[in-house]
């Protein structure tokens, strides 16, 4: 499921070189839903089973996908670009929205979530440079794409989400398509998951006001966060623990994710 063929980072720019093919997520409010009946309905709008016409296809699109979205920008990093060309995203939208799953966009994938624009994904990954014996923590699991793509390339996936219809969809997803390398969990990303870290790599896909404490504390020494920090504005960061334990952060890009939701002063309870 992975491959050993790499590549520099050291191309990277910013998505905001290319603005006029690029556009950041949609900014949506989340709406967390409790009942069983819309759990069950999470689960089930993205069925994973898929003809095969419709797979040949998809596969098309995807290659295109990748060549003109991602490597045609600035998506240099060889195991990201493979990753990105295997993992069936028509699988982690909604049925009804199969036809747009490759293109240039962030798509709804219910209870006011979106499953982030490819080229964000791909960014954000290659920007956390995971090696294939790293252990990462993604936040905000929403249907548990971004946990497949790192889920090729890493050894095993932690992934949170606060919206827990969408966990538990995503859970089983991912397992019926065959990623044994992820862990799913409805919870609270402020305070990541204390009991499998350090992780070598962060990625979050909601935006919190500013940097949680915890992920920084959970981050291994070496590691990195990427994570849209802001609110009506919002910068794509990367956040850096160096081996003798300073932090070191960068701005990428600005950004539009939605946001963070539960306790942002969740650090004070972990300290």
């Amino acid at each position: 499921m992975r491959t050993k063929t790499d590549a520099s980072n050291s191309n990277l720019r910013s998505p905001g070189h290319n603005t006029s093919q690029s556009s950041p997520p949609e900014l949506v409010q989340r709406q967390i839903p409790s009942s069983d009946q819309e759990r069950e309905k999470s689960a089930q709008q993205f069925p994973a089973d898929v003809d095969a016409p419709l797979e040949k296809q998809a596969e098309r699109e995807r290659l295109a996908m990748v060549s003109s979205q991602l490597a045609g920008r600035d998506i240099t990093d060889g195991r990201v670009l493979k990753a990105m060309q295997r993992v069936r995203r028509h699988v982690f939208v909604p049925e009804n929205l199969r036809n747009l799953a490759y293109a240039d966009s962030p798509l709804p994938i219910g209870h006011g979530q979106t499953i982030s624009q490819p080229y964000i994904v791909a960014l954000m990954t290659q920007l956390g440079q995971p090696g294939e014996s790293a252990r990462v923590l993604d936040v905000g699991t929403g249907s548990g794409y971004q946990a497949a793509i790192l889920a090729e390339l890493v050894q095993q996936v932690y992934s949170i989400e606060i919206v827990c219809p969408l966990a538990d969809g995503a859970r089983q997803r991912l397992k019926s398509i065959g990623y044994n390398n992820v862990e799913v969990r409805c919870g609270d990303g402020h305070i990541g998951w204390l009991e499998h870290a350090p992780f070598d790599v962060i990625i979050v896909a909601a935006a919190p006001d500013s940097v949680p404490q915890p992920l920084i504390d959970q981050l291994a020494p070496g590691g990195r966060l990427v994570i849209p920090v802001g609110t009506s504005y919002q910068e794509l960061m990367v956040i850096e623990k160096r081996f003798d334990g300073s932090i070191k952060r960068w701005s990428v890009a600005p950004v539009r994710f939605v946001p963070m939701t539960g306790n942002k002063n969740a650090e004070d309870n972990v300290r």
